[in-house]
């Protein structure tokens, strides 16, 4: 059995956010559908867009909410409960504040650390078991911290980003068969 069924992306949706540093979960999805080769597709009874794919013979679904950040564990709980998967069968994508640039890390379980997504996923499924897997966007210098999320990283801050989505998208494999607390080394030597 794989270690995760459900892999969730947070951001923000619309053309106005694509580009930001909030919607980092949704480039993860993003890149694992386009190395997956399956087309993320809108869903009328989830409120986002799913894909799903196979490995080893089990389905791995794919999810972005189309709901804002702070409304999106209402999507995710509705994922979570129609195909009956398990708050600790779910790994949740998103931006990092507390990390540098670049850096990506794997998490289980906590607080919401004042992420309105994880706060708001958290709320809806009512448990806080399920893995994180956190991109830094790191912290604005200065100047308000909801400016900066909502703000497009330069273009060094987005190779990285990028980068560290790669690093992650390629260990998918490794993190589905043997799960997180196996594939953390590999991850966290970056």
């Amino acid at each position: 059995m794989n270690c995760f069924a459900l892999l969730v992306g947070l951001g923000n949706p619309g053309p106005g956010y694509a580009r930001t540093r909030h919607n980092a979960g949704f480039w993860f999805v993003d890149a694992l559908a386009s190395q997956y080769g399956v087309e993320l597709v809108w869903q009328e009874r989830f409120g986002g867009w799913e894909a799903k794919f196979h490995h080893q013979g089990e389905a791995v679904y794919l999810f972005k909410p189309a709901r804002y950040m702070n409304l999106s564990g209402v999507p995710v709980a509705a994922v979570c409960r129609y195909y009956r998967i398990s708050a600790e069968r779910l790994l949740v994508a998103h931006d990092e504040l507390d990390f540098e640039v670049g850096v990506v890390r794997l998490k289980k379980n906590g607080g919401h650390g004042g992420h309105n997504g994880l706060r708001s996923i958290i709320e809806h499924l009512g448990s806080n078991q399920f893995w994180r897997l956190r991109i830094g966007i790191g912290r604005p210098p200065q100047g308000s911290v909801a400016d900066y999320v909502l703000s497009q990283p330069t273009e060094d801050e987005r190779a990285k980003i990028w980068a560290a989505i790669d690093r992650a998208v390629k260990l998918l494999p490794q993190l589905l068969e043997h799960g997180a607390e196996k594939t953390m080394n590999f991850l966290h030597r970056y």
